[in-house]
């Protein structure tokens, strides 16, 4: 597929309204071997992710979780942000680390996409696939703007149809960086052909 070079990915995840839902019909079609991290971004108040990571947990192959703060992670497993915190990559040993950060609001929530977007800028993955789901406002642009600059990126927007609020999908359209443009029970699918799944069972 890629003439014999091992290519290193990252999923990176923005979704607001409408977003729970949505997560159901992705989350649970994505296998648990799959070649790359996760990170999403859930435009949520705090106290309110830990338990939307267990609720898709219980219905999905793949592990999802609440970030830790300086968790190393892994392929494999979907890490969401933390409500009320922005999350963020650090660079270091195997995949990298998240942490979180406590600036300001951004695009009025918190935690923001922008910040995870632009965190990537340094990270060690040859691409990062980007995508972006149904959403109020246009959190996801400007970090996905900022990041094409100095990495390869792969951006999957979420279809007008489908959307609950078709406005963060639509800025990134409207930019002209969709890539693949797709409705909800699409977008798996489109993550999985872009990263692929692992073949030595790690």
């Amino acid at each position: 597929m890629w003439r014999g070079v091992v290519m290193s990915k990252i999923v990176a995840m923005a979704v607001s309204t409408g977003g729970p839902k949505a997560l159901k019909q992705v989350i649970p079609r994505l296998p648990a071997d799959l070649d790359a991290p996760v990170i999403l971004v859930q435009h949520m108040l705090e106290g309110f992710t830990k338990d939307l990571a267990k609720s898709l947990t219980q219905i999905s192959m793949i592990e999802v979780k609440e970030a830790e703060e300086h968790e190393q992670i892994k392929k494999g497993c979907v890490y969401l942000a933390r409500g009320g915190q922005h999350l963020n990559y650090a660079e270091g040993a195997g995949l990298g680390s998240l942490y979180y950060s406590d600036q300001p609001n951004r695009q009025g929530v918190k935690p923001c996409a922008d910040y995870m977007y632009e965190s990537l800028v340094n990270s060690p993955f040859d691409e990062v696939v980007c995508v972006v789901m149904t959403g109020m406002g246009h959190d996801a642009t400007e970090g996905i703007l900022h990041l094409e600059k100095r990495k390869k990126i792969f951006v999957i927007a979420q279809n007008r149809e489908s959307c609950t609020v078709y406005g963060m999908p639509r800025s990134i359209v409207e930019a002209g960086k969709a890539d693949r443009i797709v409705p909800l029970d699409q977008i798996a699918q489109e993550i999985i052909l872009r990263v692929g799944v692992r073949k030595d069972g790690r």
